[in-house]
């Protein structure tokens, strides 16, 4: 998911209009990312192991089937390569100081793996913030600076194409943000057994599951208005992309806040979980309409 967004935001969006990095640097800045994604999922399910036993036994690795010592070799080796290479991007965009996205993005996922997954609503929001910073920082590397233009009509040319493509991207940084907020809730409902074992705080350990099921509610609703709201004022007048929101988005969003609203097991959260990340899938995919 984060590899098809990364091509996706760049190619399908900005590629045409405001790139300043080659497919070289690009492909690079992938590498990053990515080996830091990969290492914060090792690192989690380090920590999480003892959970995993009782939420899913069946998909438990750490001392199955690698030890804990590789695994946190694994780790190291996978974020040191992903920070060396994003310094290295960050170089040669000129930008030094773009280092620091790849610096926060593995403390924070360190801090959530020990700390933050434990405290209520904290460690979903920065599941989520990362996720949409995975778009912001393709952004921030592409996004062409309209001071470099030659001449006025060119500088006011990629200003409001600029702006344009500013606009799309923060849609989908809002779409991703509230949707991996949803699911995140959604899987600490489901993981409720393990997590209060562990005497983790998460949100429906402190309020129950049925106030937790409510907040989501809430939250997808607000999703679900802002969807239809970008629906009217911006894809009314591109029927492709707007039948395609509706089909692949809007239609299984409402089947989703169905379901949620008599969701009451286990099993049923976990169908929940799964259709949201489909319903993320399509709404990402999106994206290679635009460029159409």
């Amino acid at each position: 998911m984060v590899l098809l967004t990364l091509f996706l935001t760049k190619y399908a969006i900005i590629d045409s209009l405001i790139s300043t990095i080659s497919d070289f640097q690009f492909i690079l800045l992938v590498i990053s990312i990515l080996c830091i994604t990969a290492g914060g999922y090792v690192i989690n399910d380090v920590f999480d192991v003892e959970a995993d036993k009782i939420n899913k036994p069946s998909k438990v690795y750490i001392d199955v089937s690698i030890s804990k010592k590789k695994a946190f070799v694994s780790y190291f080796m996978l974020t040191i390569i992903g920070l060396i290479i994003g310094i290295y991007v960050s170089f040669l965009k000129e930008n030094i100081a773009f280092s620091l996205f790849f610096i926060i993005a593995i403390g924070l996922l360190y801090w959530y793996s020990k700390t933050l997954k434990k405290i209520a609503i904290v460690g979903n929001l920065v599941t989520s913030f990362l996720i949409a910073l995975t778009i912001f920082i393709v952004y921030v590397f592409e996004i062409k600076n309209t001071n470099t233009a030659s001449n006025l009509s060119d500088a006011i040319t990629n200003f409001f194409t600029s702006i344009s493509v500013t606009i799309y991207i923060f849609i989908y940084i809002i779409f991703a943000f509230f949707m991996t907020l949803i699911r995140e809730i959604i899987k600490d409902i489901e993981d409720l057994r393990g997590d209060y074992a562990l005497k983790m705080n998460t949100l429906p350990i402190l309020i129950g599951v049925k106030r937790t099921r409510n907040i989501v509610l809430v939250i997808s609703s607000l999703v679900f208005v802002f969807i239809l709201f970008i629906i009217k004022e911006e894809l009314v007048h591109i029927p492709i992309l707007l039948w395609y929101t509706l089909l692949f988005v809007v239609t299984p969003f409402v089947w989703f806040l169905y379901k949620l609203f008599s969701s009451k097991t286990k099993k049923d959260f976990h169908s929940l979980s799964n259709l949201i990340k489909l319903i993320m899938f399509f709404g990402i995919l999106s994206m290679s309409l635009i460029k159409i």
